[in-house]
């Protein structure tokens, strides 16, 4: 199909021209490489030894993401896609965030002298840590593309996301311990009925809260409108004992939990 033929009317309609455009992008980043001594220094015409190259310095990125050194990123690197697209369907990416939440269960049995006053919270993000969004970016260039918030709110709306099971496991044993729950998302608030009806069908129910972005939230930064988020729940009486999440701008910022617990999630960066 010739380009000039994409339609340009709805934006959800550009993964196909994505697609090419990051075909060739990702073409021409291997070309260029070729004397970049970060990505493909020691190119040579032994293809394993190229993808040995390619495969330790796509880790190396992931790897900075997660610990919070690289922040702010709009794309994942064309020449990396493939690799984060591998590692978020990989059974180690399961093996990953499982043993973050045997972290918080280790953590429950000993850390936390519960005062039965129902004033002991937990604070879960939703996407990627309640609800997994990878069904969105097998379609949208796992993290390839640029966020397109008009497609993901359309895709959030229909209210299919799959549960993670290990959370939804995890967030059942915490809520029975008597352990208020509060979900804060960086979600807008038009979108509080699919989200309400997503988490109870793949099985979440018996949360506090359900906390999403309102009117006057809409020109914070996302680290500002949860830690404000956490502020009123200080204010209320709550003790936050932790909060599980996958981005950084879940935990950043004052009042603090006493515990926070980072999922795996190289994707998009918010």
């Amino acid at each position: 199909m010739p380009i000039h033929s994409f339609s340009i009317s709805n934006p959800c309609h550009h993964t196909e021209m994505a697609k090419l455009v990051g075909f060739l992008v990702f073409f021409t980043a291997l070309v260029v490489a070729a004397a970049d001594w970060n990505i493909l220094k020691t190119r040579k015409t032994d293809n394993v030894e190229l993808g040995d190259e390619l495969k330790k310095y796509c880790e190396s990125w992931r790897i900075n993401v997660e610990v919070n050194n690289i922040r702010g990123f709009e794309v994942v690197p064309q020449e990396c896609v493939w690799y984060v697209n591998k590692y978020m369907t990989s059974s180690q990416y399961k093996a990953d965030s499982q043993k973050a939440l045997e972290e918080v269960t280790l953590y429950l049995s000993s850390c936390c002298k519960l005062e039965g006053d129902g004033k002991d919270a937990w604070i879960f993000d939703v996407d990627d840590t309640l609800l997994s969004t990878i069904p969105y970016f097998k379609k949208h260039g796992f993290g390839g593309e640029k966020p397109n918030g008009t497609c993901l709110e359309a895709w959030m709306r229909e209210g299919k996301a799959p549960a993670l099971e290990h959370t939804l496991k995890l967030f059942h044993e915490i809520k029975d311990r008597g352990i208020k729950i509060f979900l804060i998302s960086s979600r807008r608030e038009n979108l509080r009925s699919s989200s309400v009806d997503n988490l109870i069908r793949v099985g979440y129910h018996g949360w506090t809260g359900l906390i999403l972005r309102g009117l006057e939230d809409e020109f914070k930064e996302v680290q500002k409108y949860k830690s404000d988020a956490r502020r009123r729940l200080i204010d209320e009486g709550y003790r936050i004992w932790g909060i599980i999440g996958d981005q950084w701008s879940s935990f950043e910022g004052h009042p603090m939990a006493k515990r926070t617990f980072k999922l795996p999630n190289s994707i998009y960066c918010i």
